[in-house]
């Protein structure tokens, strides 16, 4: 056994935890564990009685004593939150440091900043726990995919919102129930915002689209929709038409080359066809579809969130920098460049009318003669294409009529709908949503 390698762990929370407890009882694991040593931990409260029991000579409330701590080799940042996460992080790279972290808000608007300063300090930073849990992605694209021309990655990457959209499906539980029932079961947060807002998603799939792609892309420009405002009846009407209601991150290659090169990238409730490969995907379980030249689709799949998946993937980039150390005996500035894996190129983010996809739409209308015409001649007008048209529920009250359309550019819809929505047959677009 060489050298141990020292750990500092910012936060023992849920993921702190778990990380904690796989260096302590390093049995039966990789034998590069048994060389990592828990040196400091930095927690909110000392007081505060643990699941994890630790010697109170490594515990601090001081995070600065964790990053500047000679001991230290890796500094691993679990607690969350954009500050004082991003500015500790940033600490631990100019101290030398190689930094571990599961902090997805953190790296999708500040990962660019961390990635030079990391680079200049020819230290490491990994995030593989940062999207999709224990779902090994951030590594393959850097690595096992990385030469393959990648076009597209989509794919379900919020646990919470899986959760619910499954059992609206197959229970035909109202929203709010079953977000209710996530609170209970601990897998929505009391304040369920980034969740079911689709703020989560649009966070992972910018992390997976600078990876993906080679560049940074503005997370703030991600047009983002989440479920809270998805009813029940378009989830059933869906199934009846053959599909099921996932919320999607997708990001793709708008052109075969460009500098910078044009991306979209999207997050929304969105169509699935029940014989596409994401369909299955239920429960609070993730997956992630990578589609590239040579290899065609290939799809990552597992749980996407918890103490366990999440510390694992935290243990293998510990590992992975262990591995690295242990192999260059400590060498200075000896950075695996597939490891780092840095930007090689600009990409920037085509205008949201520009965005190309199938959609699905719900229409409030008077059950009355050649409503379906019109409907099709506005589509028409438009260059919209429609695959399926078809009259739910009519009454004297009126009818609900679906269509959903062939792909189709995101101005060319709402130029559509605006038009539709100015006929006096109909009363109201209800819903709007996208399709695979």
């Amino acid at each position: 056994m060489g050298a141990r390698i020292g750990v500092g762990l910012l936060g023992l929370g849920t993921v702190g935890g778990g990380v904690a407890s796989i260096l302590l009882c390093p049995d039966e694991r990789h034998p590069l564990v048994h060389d990592l040593n828990l040196v400091s931990v930095a927690v909110r409260d000392l007081t505060r009685s643990r699941a994890v029991q630790l010697p109170d000579d490594i515990l601090t409330s001081d995070p600065a004593e964790v990053v500047n701590n000679p001991e230290v080799d890796v500094v691993v940042e679990v607690i969350g939150g954009l500050e004082p996460a991003r500015t500790l992080i940033l600490q631990a790279i100019h101290a030398g440091k190689s930094v571990v972290t599961a902090n997805k808000a953190v790296i999708a608007r500040h990962g660019q900043e961390i990635a030079e300063a990391a680079a200049k300090a020819g230290v490491y930073v990994l995030i593989e726990a940062a999207v999709g849990g224990g779902i090994p992605i951030i590594e393959p694209l850097k690595q096992s995919l990385g030469g393959n021309r990648i076009n597209r990655v989509s794919g379900i990457i919020n646990g919470t919102t899986n959760y619910i959209l499954t059992r609206m499906a197959e229970e035909g539980v109202a929203y709010d129930v079953v977000l209710s029932d996530a609170k209970e079961l601990g897998y929505a947060e009391a304040d369920p915002a980034a969740d079911v807002d689709g703020l989560d998603a649009a966070d992972k799939i910018a992390i997976l689209a600078s990876l993906a792609f080679g560049g940074s892309v503005d997370r703030s420009a991600i047009p983002t929709q989440g479920i809270s405002q998805l009813e029940g009846v378009d989830v059933q009407y869906a199934s009846q038409l053959g599909y099921g209601v996932k919320l999607l991150a997708v990001a793709e290659r708008m052109a075969e080359t460009g500098e910078p090169l044009p991306l979209s990238l999207r997050v929304q409730p969105t169509l699935v066809p029940k014989d596409h490969p994401l369909a299955g995907v239920n429960g609070v379980n993730n997956a992630i579809l990578v589609e590239g030249d040579p290899i065609g689709r290939v799809m990552f799949y597992g749980p996407g969130a918890g103490a366990g998946p999440t510390s694992s993937a935290v243990v293998a980039d510990i590992l992975n920098i262990a591995g690295i150390r242990k192999a260059s005996e400590g060498a200075s500035g000896q950075v695996d460049p597939l490891l780092a894996a840095g930007s090689w190129r600009q990409c920037v983010l085509v205008d949201a009318g520009q965005i190309r996809q199938r959609h699905y739409v719900r229409f409030n209308t008077k059950d009355a003669p050649g409503v379906i015409g019109k409907i099709g001649e506005c589509f028409g007008e438009r260059g919209v294409s429609i695959q399926s048209i078809v009259q739910l529920n009519a009454s004297s009250a009126g009818a609900e009529i679906i269509v959903i359309t062939h792909e189709v550019r995101e101005q060319q819809m709402n130029d559509a709908l605006r038009a539709i929505q100015a006929l006096s047959e109909v009363s109201g677009l209800a819903a709007h949503h996208g399709c695979l």
